[in-house]
């Protein structure tokens, strides 16, 4: 779709906000990782950062077209369609440029009913449903697309899979703006459907049911939100494809991927396979990566690990998660913010909660720190909570670069 009110590939203003880009997320301590071999030695402190971590490329070009598209039409009232990506420091700085942002009701829907065609409208990287998209195209204001291009690699699949008639299984979580993004795309054949998992367990029980024809009431209550419309769970299950959100843990999806598909050789023969089952791995390769570097870091002897990111950001808690399965004492943290070096605290989300805890003398004797942080989280803030664990430690942040 190429129009006047329609952008996908930026305005060629990378010149004009370069600068004020690296005002807000530039970190010169992180520079000073990368060229210290992602460690840096702070008194008895050693720090040691994985070697991908933070921004990947489709956060960092939502970010920077956001930007461009404030550039742009200055003098326009441009919202925004949920949040860019799941980080609160990048939102915040988001809505001080003057973007409104439009959040979801208790339903779960966007209410547009506000916008004109004087609206400029960004659309996050996670992207947004096609009922939506639908939407805001009628209304008439010009869209800026910062959908991530993995994503849009989902959406193929899914839709592929609608197209020829098996429903598309989606590992990912059901609320979550970008599997709701995923789903939709099924809605554009009239026999497609959907069912989202969130785990392997919910992937089994799944499973048990294509096998066993085990309680439907139960089956039906348990999924019913996480399925579309009219899901007859004895017909739609006859044929299924396998896509996931971007930001899972890979491991896991490749293994529910592997569940369905053993499943459907179980009940119908390996010979009829490709008739019942289809099976892609829709990860991004900015997650596997971030994932990767993660469990190479920790092959090594580390004391504490931290991991940098929103509490509502999918791929931050997954390198948590990860982290912590690996046996090494795990702190999630929004940001630097939620260390407090005078009362020697930290806030922190434990794994598999939903609200922060506080602990007293957390870092104690630890000397070796590991760090990595999820996908939308920006150089600065890392750098941030680098001099915040120091200055816990009675070390003086001026001695961190010299």
């Amino acid at each position: 779709m190429t129009d006047s009110t329609y952008f996908r590939k930026g305005f060629g203003l990378k010149g004009a906000i370069e600068g004020v880009l690296a005002a807000d997320y530039h970190s010169a301590l992180i520079e000073a990782f990368k060229t210290g071999g992602y460690r840096l030695t702070a008194g008895p402190l050693e720090f040691r950062l994985a070697r991908e971590f933070g921004f990947c490329y489709g956060v960092d070009r939502a970010v920077e077209y956001a930007y461009e598209t404030r550039a742009k039409f200055p003098d326009r009232s441009l919202v925004l369609v949920g949040e860019i990506i799941h980080n609160p420091h990048v939102n915040h700085k988001l809505e001080s440029m003057g973007i409104q942002f439009l959040h979801r009701d208790a339903a779960g829907t966007f209410d547009f009913s506000s916008l004109t065609a004087d609206h400029v409208v960004i659309l996050p990287a996670f992207g947004v449903t096609i009922q939506d998209f639908t939407t805001l195209r009628a209304i008439g204001c010009v869209l800026v697309d910062t959908t991530c291009g993995s994503v849009l690699n989902v959406w193929k699949r899914v839709e592929s899979y609608a197209r020829d008639g098996y429903t598309a299984v989606i590992h990912g979580k059901h609320w979550h703006e970008e599997t709701k993004a995923t789903a939709s795309q099924v809605t554009k054949f009239p026999q497609g459907r959907y069912l989202v998992v969130l785990n392997m367990e919910e992937a089994r029980e799944v499973c048990r049911f294509i096998l066993e024809g085990t309680d439907l009431a139960a089956i039906q209550r348990r999924f019913g939100p996480a399925a579309s419309e009219h899901f007859d769970f004895e017909r739609d299950l006859l044929r299924v494809g396998i896509a996931n959100q971007t930001t899972m843990l890979s491991r896991e999806s490749l293994a529910i991927a592997e569940e369905f598909r053993q499943t459907m050789i179980a009940r119908w023969g390996s010979e009829h396979e490709a008739e019942h089952v289809r099976t892609f791995d829709t990860i991004c390769s900015a997650t596997q990566e971030r994932q990767d570097a993660v469990v190479q870091l920790l092959e090594e002897p580390l004391d504490v690990m931290l991991v940098v990111g929103g509490y509502n950001s999918s791929n931050t808690c997954h390198l948590a998660a990860l982290c912590e399965r690996r046996g090494v004492t795990t702190y999630h943290i929004e940001d630097a913010d939620c260390i407090d070096p005078a009362a020697g605290t930290i806030r922190h989300q434990p794994v598999g909660a939903k609200k922060e805890t506080t602990r007293s003398d957390w870092l104690g004797s630890s000397r070796r720190i590991g760090l990595t942080a999820g996908a939308s989280t920006p150089n600065n803030k890392i750098g941030e909570t680098v001099v915040r664990v120091a200055a816990t430690a009675g070390i003086d942040p001026a001695t961190l670069v010299r």
